[in-house]
């Protein structure tokens, strides 16, 4: 429940700086004196929605190494370290991207990959997952963040964000408006929202937050197959992610933060909020694919 909470309390966070920050420079004026026009709500809600998608994307490497305590691997000091950069680097360019950052974490078994751009991404592994697993186990799991970084996941996930970042701020404020319209009907002397659409506004950007919330839940859960799937054909074959699928699943996998959470090859809380699905349906489409 952390986790989900930090997830919206974040997101909804972001929209609130950048909302204040429009209502300060005063873009925001939606709310005028025949009533809300609709257009420019719309383009308000674009631009702080998918602002505050954006801004996320852009600081996840650097809040991703600060809040996992990731410890970048410039020159390997030794053989597990040169052998794991040495995997990144194959598959990378097999996948044809960039060499990504490659780092080490301490935690339980558990790995992520993250960053803006395609050439310039970030792949981490715990501490937990190098002495938990086989190196073969440990290369699919690589190759999983790696096909993730290839499939352009930490854009596509963005967009779907956006996307609902933007559903939420218009329809929370068309909402508001309604209810505040409503509330003060007889009142010929109002000019200007009145408390009523304040108060409905933030209730509705965080009930709404959740619900948009469960649609990139889901929309994570797809990718997570088409990652699994990558891996293995980077790999060359499916056993290897099959083995590292079913070792995880005897395994308590590492919290990771939110920034990344949905990155991870393991995670998630709940049916409706989880970023990845159950172990098994992952196996089953694995070895049915």
């Amino acid at each position: 429940m952390k986790r989900i909470l930090l997830l919206v309390l974040t997101n909804v966070l972001i929209v609130v700086v950048l909302g204040i920050v429009a209502s300060l420079l005063g873009v925001n004026r939606y709310l005028t004196s025949n009533g809300l026009n609709l257009g420019l709500l719309l383009g308000y809600a674009l631009v702080i929605g998918f602002g505050g998608a954006f801004i996320s994307l852009l600081i996840s490497k650097p809040m991703a190494k600060w809040s996992s305590g990731v410890q970048i691997i410039a020159q390997p000091q030794n053989a597990d370290e040169a052998w794991i950069m040495e995997t990144v680097r194959r598959f990378s360019e097999q996948a044809g991207i960039g060499m990504p950052e490659v780092g080490i974490f301490e935690g339980e078994p558990n790995a992520f990959a993250t960053g803006a751009f395609k050439d310039s991404a970030l792949v981490a592994v715990s501490t937990g997952l190098l002495a938990g697993m086989t190196r073969e186990e440990v290369e699919a799991v690589i190759g999983h963040e790696v096909a993730h970084i290839a499939n352009g996941d930490m854009v596509t996930m963005t967009l779907i964000q956006g996307v609902m970042n933007t559903f939420v701020v218009f329809l929370s404020r068309v909402i508001g408006y309604a209810v505040d319209s409503f509330l003060r009907k007889n009142d010929e002397q109002s000019s200007g929202p009145g408390m009523a659409y304040y108060i409905t506004t933030i209730v509705l950007d965080i009930v709404l937050g959740f619900a948009a919330a469960m649609v990139v839940a889901w929309f994570s859960r797809q990718r997570e197959f088409r990652a699994d799937a990558g891996a293995a054909q980077l790999m060359g074959r499916k056993q290897p992610m099959v083995n590292a699928l079913a070792r995880l699943g005897g395994m308590t996998p590492g919290e990771l933060p939110k920034s990344v959470a949905a990155f991870g090859i393991a995670g998630g809380i709940g049916q409706l909020f989880s970023t990845h699905p159950p172990i098994e349906e992952r196996i089953a489409a694995l070895q049915s694919a």
